[in-house]
């Protein structure tokens, strides 16, 4: 019941648009820490998780939740370390997983994320899928520095890769590796219990998903810990579960669209019937999921 819960408040968040998520009791969320190893932690409240490393060099946080928990955020961080957060790095760019950036650049962070990412915080975005407008973002809050496809930071003993994905959840998606500590962030390709948003308005795509998982595979061991975007912490058998559950669902999609069927046809198909069980309980269910992949799949 736990897993379920955390799950079914991750993706409520995710799914709000930003006047509901503004109406939130703030004062309710706990942001709770789960210390993984080599100095790598990840902490769980509303929103992505965040991966935090502690380092003698100081402290490398990635992604940052909503600015309102920034205060529950920093108190969790200086129990673990009283060194100061030198660089935050955004998986990707929407609000709960960027909310805290420029709270966080006025303590003195240097925020780094991939090109697309700061494109995107600075126009913001209509979104006819989510019913969902995002203003741009204020001229702090966005990332300092970018980069086109990876980035690598040597913190302390350990060296932190992180990889662009193209077109996954996002256009703007890096895949972040603690190579030393055998940790991997995952951001928002990797949804952990449930069906995963694909921002297609924001360059997302399904296949891209697939992609992103299958480029990390080869990183992963039985021992690996793998902090999804959302969800609790998986491991080398979630990441296989979770990649043939999205690779099924698309190929069986896929098949319908090749034979000329519309979405209400492939909807009612039922593709997803097999995972629903395990899958559909989050905040995007069955027929939304399989008309995301459908969109992705008839995308011009």
């Amino acid at each position: 019941m736990l897993r379920r819960s955390l799950a079914l408040l991750v993706t409520g968040v995710l799914a709000a648009s930003p006047a509901r998520a503004q109406d939130r009791d703030w004062s309710k969320i706990e942001v709770k820490t789960t210390e993984l190893r080599g100095g790598v932690s990840m902490l769980t409240g509303a929103g992505g998780n965040i991966g935090v490393f502690v380092s003698p060099d100081g402290i490398l946080l990635v992604d940052d939740q909503f600015a309102p928990l920034t205060p529950k955020i920093k108190a969790a961080v200086a129990a673990l370390s009283d060194k100061p957060v030198r660089l935050v790095l955004n998986t990707h760019w929407h609000g709960d997983h960027v909310g805290g950036n420029e709270n966080l650049a006025k303590d003195g962070a240097v925020i780094v994320a991939q090109d697309n990412v700061r494109k995107r915080m600075t126009e913001g975005q209509v979104s006819k899928f989510f019913s969902r407008t995002t203003p741009p973002a204020a001229h702090d809050a966005l990332p300092v520095i970018t980069f086109d496809r990876d980035v690598t930071f040597h913190l302390g003993e350990e060296t932190i890769r992180a990889y662009h994905v193209d077109h996954a959840h996002t256009d703007g998606d890096v895949i972040v590796r603690f190579e030393k500590a055998n940790v991997i962030h995952m951001g928002d390709t990797f949804f952990n219990g449930f069906y995963p948003i694909i921002d297609l308005e924001s360059g997302g795509s399904v296949d891209g998903i697939v992609a992103a998982v299958d480029k990390v595979m080869p990183w992963v061991a039985g021992d690996t810990r793998v902090i999804p975007g959302h969800g609790p912490l998986g491991d080398k058998q979630a990441l296989v579960e979770y990649r043939a559950m999205v690779a099924g669902v698309r190929d069986q999609v896929r098949a319908l669209v090749k034979k000329k069927k519309t979405l209400a046809e492939v909807q009612a198909a039922k593709p997803t019937a097999q995972y629903d069980a395990k899958w559909g309980q989050g905040s995007m269910k069955p027929e939304r999921f399989v008309e995301l992949v459908y969109n992705s799949l008839t995308a011009r």
